[in-house]
């Protein structure tokens, strides 16, 4: 599969009449995309916990209030015991880091969390436990049945639209208003 073909860095919008309960008005960021599958993060899923919670869980301390208070994602569901942070890269190194793009990176690493627990993580993160995950050639049948409109991720849907809107934002990023959205499935 060619570069030019890749959804890495986009947004795959659920469609109103995708049945999975784990998506329906999802919005998922693609961070991988390529012959063998496809890894990704639901964005706008809140989980129960907050982030000091899972750090707890974790045996790490976390002094800083706002870190501690930060919404937890539900990334997806394979893997919901592990933590996904999705964040703007930097000059730092974590231990185990996906570069997606100049503008975006996924870290998996512990020591990221210690950093943020210390106010000295990435300016602008999210945080996820599970992820999305399809199998070879499975996301693009989805999208030949029409389940997802794609467009090119915007970072301040990210890091600065509430959770219940980006559902919304992100369809208004394709132009498609997004009651006129049918709720059935078809091909004209």
């Amino acid at each position: 599969m060619s570069n030019a073909s890749s959804l890495t860095g986009h947004f795959l919008i659920a469609m109103p009449a995708l049945g999975d309960p784990n998506f329906a008005r999802g919005v998922t960021f693609i961070c991988q995309h390529g012959e063998e599958g496809t890894m990704g993060l639901v964005v706008n899923r809140a989980s129960e916990y907050k982030l000091g919670e899972v750090m707890a869980q974790m045996q790490m301390q976390c002094e800083r209030e706002d870190v501690a208070a930060t919404q937890v994602l539900i990334g997806g569901p394979v893997m919901t015991e592990r933590g996904f942070v999705l964040h703007q890269p930097d000059d730092r190194r974590w231990d185990s880091t996906f570069r997606i793009s100049d503008a975006l990176a996924v870290t998996t690493s512990r020591d990221i969390l210690a950093a943020m627990a210390e106010g000295k993580g990435p300016a602008r993160a999210l945080v996820a436990l599970g992820y999305a995950g399809w199998g070879a050639g499975q996301l693009e049948q989805e999208l030949r049945d029409n389940a997802w409109l794609t467009v090119e991720a915007d970072e301040r849907i990210l890091f600065d639209t509430a959770l219940e809107d980006r559902w919304n934002a992100a369809v208004a990023l394709v132009g498609v208003d997004p009651s006129k959205l049918s709720e059935y499935a078809g091909h004209a």
